[in-house]
């Protein structure tokens, strides 16, 4: 072993061992980065870097512009909550911007902070609970129309429930059948679109394509819909106890002004988001995991009905569901919908014993980080059970469902009790099917979501038992 370097007044001199160098993924075309293998299999591409390199790797998504992904979960932890106040929202968010406007979401700073102390009443606990039997009472409308013999497109049925639980909870069913459906159609274009422009070099949105055009139309019908909606509330100044009321109530804490109609629509357009893509491709993907796991489905079953005995779900039994709990984060683990999400340098930022430069994108990706074999033993196993205490530690380090620090899911309450009251209603009603064989798989655009769910109805009463355990 090397002796220590001692200066002339006996000090230890600590030699300084840089860091290693950043290494740079590989397949990388001048003009394009990295979006051809994007575009190809972006989740494949993603989950192949925590494979080949180490806590951090350099991809191109806008030539010019250095996007490091960050992959260890420490410095991921880091950059959410030690550097989440001193960075920018970055490049999936200023993409997202292009449909939310200023929001919650996409705001960064100070505007953050401001915008999320306004909003924070709208999703305490008192107004959650409220909510809840709405939640039920739209879900049992939905199970109600399912034919049991049929074949039910899980997703869409999902994103069915989710905009008509959206309808009554924000906007008190103010808006007609038909607007809804528009509104899907148009979410839908502009979600995926999202998620291109995330992939694809700016420059490629500027042309004159069919699809930017599709873009521009369906983000402007979107806005459109929800503006007309804030408008005729606040004409009518009724307060109809949805989210929509609150937000018309809340007030600038810098000018004492109510919010403006375009900054409540930016909110309201969030909450439509999280509230359709997001809401739905969990709630399919647990009702996926239950139908092909008839053991974790009975001990769910059991739960309810020790809980519940002959009646509805209630809030106030949300708390007294662990083992719905477990299988809903067990879900968030192996299906998170989130697969690169950003933020940016504004100043020379120290990361781990990196040192960025400014103007440099960070990314991570939840779904990724939450199959990663060294975190999570025999990752694509729906285990609710590896959530138990035990003698061996859990990586809750390295699970991040919403998020961490200041930008951490303000609605992550809302959405755990949404997800919760859907799955205790649907599977005591019925039983979902899978085709025997065939494995779902997941799509990314904006979000991660099945690409195709179709199982078969099954009425619960005429269900053979299934095993627990």
């Amino acid at each position: 072993m090397e002796a220590p370097k001692i200066d002339s007044k006996g000090r230890t001199l600590v030699t300084l061992v840089a860091p290693p160098p950043i290494p740079r993924a590989a397949g990388s075309l001048p003009l394009l980065g990295h979006a051809i293998q994007l575009l190809r299999d972006n989740l494949g591409f993603i989950a192949s870097l925590r494979a080949s390199y180490g806590p951090l790797v350099e991809i191109t998504l806008q030539p010019g512009t250095r996007t490091l992904v960050v992959q260890d979960p420490d410095l991921i932890r880091t950059m959410l909550t030690d550097l989440g106040p001193s960075l920018d929202k970055g490049r999936f968010f200023e993409k997202m911007g292009q449909l939310l406007g200023d929001s919650v979401v996409t705001a960064a700073g100070q505007a953050h902070v401001r915008r999320r102390r306004q909003l924070q009443p709208a999703f305490a606990r008192d107004e959650i609970a409220r909510y809840v039997d709405t939640m039920r009472g739209e879900t049992e409308a939905a199970v109600a129309g399912w034919v049991p013999g049929r074949v039910l497109d899980v997703r869409e049925a999902m994103v069915g429930l989710s905009l008509n639980m959206l309808a009554k909870t924000v906007f008190s069913g103010s808006l007609d059948d038909t607007t809804f459906r528009r509104l899907r159609a148009d979410l839908s274009v502009v979600m995926n679109g999202v998620g291109a422009r995330v992939m694809l070099p700016d420059w490629i949105e500027r042309l004159p394509l069919p699809v930017n055009r599709r873009f521009t139309a369906a983000r402007d019908a979107v806005r459109a819909t929800i503006d007309r909606a804030v408008t005729d509330l606040q004409a009518t100044g009724h307060a109809t106890g949805d989210m929509l009321s609150l937000l018309l109530r809340t007030t600038d804490e810098e000018t004492g002004r109510p919010l403006t109609g375009h900054q409540i629509s930016s909110e309201i357009l969030t909450l439509a988001v999280a509230g359709t893509e997001t809401t739905a491709s969990v709630l399919s993907w647990a009702l996926y995991e239950l139908a092909r796991n008839p053991g974790v489905e009975a001990r769910v079953l059991d739960e309810l009905d020790e809980v519940l005995g002959d009646r509805p779900v209630t809030f106030d039994d949300l708390g007294r569901l662990p083992y719905l709990k477990r299988v809903v984060d067990e879900t968030l683990r192996l299906h998170h919908t989130g697969w690169l999400v950003t933020r940016r340098t504004v100043t020379e930022t120290r990361l781990g014993p990196w040192t960025v430069p400014a103007g440099t994108e960070l990314a991570y990706c939840q779904h990724a980080l939450h199959r990663d074999p060294g975190l999570f033993p025999d990752p694509l196993r729906f285990d609710p059970d590896r959530w138990l205490d035990s003698d061996q530690p859990r990586p809750t380090h390295a699970f991040l469902p919403f998020g961490a620090g200041k930008h951490k899911c303000i609605g992550d309450r809302f959405a755990l009790t949404e997800l919760v009251t859907a799955i205790a209603t649907i599977i005591r009603r019925v039983r979902l099917e899978p085709a025997p064989g065939r494995t779902v798989r997941p799509v990314a655009a904006a979000t991660v979501r099945p690409r195709t769910l179709l199982m078969t109805v099954r009425d619960r009463r005429d269900a053979p038992a299934s095993p627990a355990g």
